[in-house]
C-alpha cells in the first residue's frame, strides 16, 4: 500500500514549521479557553484520597515498566486511583498564575480531559466518571457496568473487563488550536502520550499492571464517556489492574 499520498503524510506535510516561513501568529482577536471541563450536573461525586508520595524508585519503574493484559479482576482501591489521577493530571504548582499539572503540556494549555471507566474499584459504583481536577474528585456521569461495550469499542479486547478502571482521554481541539491551529492536532497526541507514559510508571510504582491502547473505534468510545468526536475527541486509552 502507497501511503504517500494518502492523508496521513499531507497532514505531517501542511502542518510542519519551515525557516524562512513565518510561524502562524495566534490571531488578535483569539483567546484561550478554559483549560478545565466544569458539569452542572454530576449524577454524584466521589472524593478522592489525598495522594501520598512513595512507592518504587523512578529508575526501578522505569526499568520493570511492561504493559500488561492480564488481570485478576481483584479490585483497585479509591487510594490507588488518587495516586494514578494525580500522577498524571494532579495539581503540582503555579508559575504566573497558569496552575501546572504532573504531566508536561504544550503551552501549558492541557487540552486533554481524564474519564475513568470504574469497573472494579471498591467503594465505587461502577460507571463512568470524569476527573474534577481541582477538586480532586470523581464525577459520575453514568452510572452502570460499562467493561463489555468498552471492549467492544476497543476492537474487541476481551482482555481489558478485567481491568479495576480504565482510563480515557478526550481532547478539546480548541485550548490547543486557538494559539497552535492546525499543528495543535500533533501536540494533543504528544500530550496524550505523556499522560499515558506516567500512568504506566505509576501503576508500576503501586504494583499494578496497565495497558495503554490506541486501537479503537472512536465514535463508540466518545459516545462511552459521553463526548462529541468533533470539539473533543477520544485520542488515548489506558487500563489498569491487578495481575
Amino acid at each position: 500500500m502507497d501511503v504517500s499520498t494518502s492523508i496521513g503524510p499531507q497532514f505531517q506535510e501542511s502542518t510542519k514549521y519551515h525557516r524562512g516561513r513565518p510561524v502562524p501568529q495566534v490571531p488578535g482577536w483569539a483567546a484561550p479557553p478554559d483549560t478545565y471541563k466544569v458539569y452542572e450536573d454530576y449524577l454524584e461525586r466521589v472524593a478522592l484520597p489525598e495522594p501520598q508520595s512513595g512507592g518504587a524508585p523512578l529508575w526501578e519503574a522505569i526499568e520493570a515498566r511492561r504493559s500488561q493484559r492480564r488481570f485478576s479482576g481483584e479490585p483497585l482501591t479509591l487510594a490507588e486511583i488518587s495516586q494514578l489521577l494525580w500522577a498524571t493530571q494532579g495539581l503540582t504548582g503555579e508559575v504566573g498564575g497558569i496552575e501546572l499539572r504532573a504531566s508536561a503540556s504544550a503551552g501549558a494549555l492541557y487540552p486533554n480531559e481524564t474519564y475513568v471507566v470504574a469497573q472494579a474499584v471498591d467503594g465505587v459504583t461502577a460507571g463512568v466518571y470524569h476527573y474534577d481536577i481541582r477538586a480532586h474528585e470523581l464525577g459520575m456521569l453514568a452510572e452502570g457496568d460499562y467493561s463489555e461495550d468498552l471492549a467492544r469499542a476497543c476492537l474487541e479486547q476481551t482482555w481489558m473487563q478485567r481491568a479495576g478502571a480504565v482510563f480515557v482521554w478526550g481532547s478539546v481541539v480548541a485550548r490547543c488550536a486557538w494559539k497552535y491551529q492546525n499543528r495543535a492536532y500533533r501536540y494533543l497526541y504528544l500530550d496524550a502520550g505523556h499522560l499515558g507514559a506516567q500512568l504506566q510508571l505509576a501503576a508500576h510504582s503501586l504494583g499494578l499492571g496497565s495497558c495503554n491502547i490506541a486501537a479503537f473505534f472512536d465514535n463508540e468510545v466518545a459516545k462511552l464517556v459521553g463526548i462529541d468526536c468533533l470539539t473533543e475527541v477520544p485520542v488515548y486509552v489506558a487500563a489498569v489492574g491487578r495481575a
